[in-house]
């Protein structure tokens, strides 16, 4: 599990005016910022040339949990609706109103209007979170 941290609300804001919309999390921004690789170096080796980034769900359709087409469901009871999304074959989700997000957590911040955890909010028509598919 990552560590938390907590920012005011100044500093969250201008984390937001400098990010990539449906492209940025918090964390790729402050590595952006702070001038880090795009991904952390393994212990004792050498950080990975930049590349672009692999939509989040790319390895769970690459070892056929998910597959293209497929679609997935987030049943908010307290709003009393359901949102679906579709996997595509990058591993990026199409929503309903045809926005393509490469992270669930994209997807669901969209769809909620506020941040969102998507591994836990999105699950297969059977039931099963994306959260307990890693």
């Amino acid at each position: 599990m990552s560590p938390t941290i907590r920012v005011d609300d100044e500093v969250y804001e201008e984390l937001q005016r400098r990010a990539k919309p449906f492209v940025d999390t918090p964390n790729s921004t402050l590595r952006r910022v702070l001038g880090l690789p795009g991904k952390a170096a393994p212990p004792g080796g050498k950080a990975a040339a930049p590349s672009s980034p692999q939509p989040a769900l790319h390895p769970l359709l690459a070892d056929q949990r998910l597959r293209p087409g497929q679609r997935l469901v987030w049943r908010r009871r307290n709003l009393n609706r359901v949102h679906y999304a579709e996997v595509l074959e990058s591993g990026a989700l199409r929503l309903e109103d045809g926005s393509v997000h490469d992270t669930p957590s994209g997807a669901a911040t969209a769809l909620a209007g506020n941040s969102q955890n998507g591994w836990t909010a999105f699950a297969t028509e059977d039931g099963v979170l994306l959260r307990d598919m890693r």
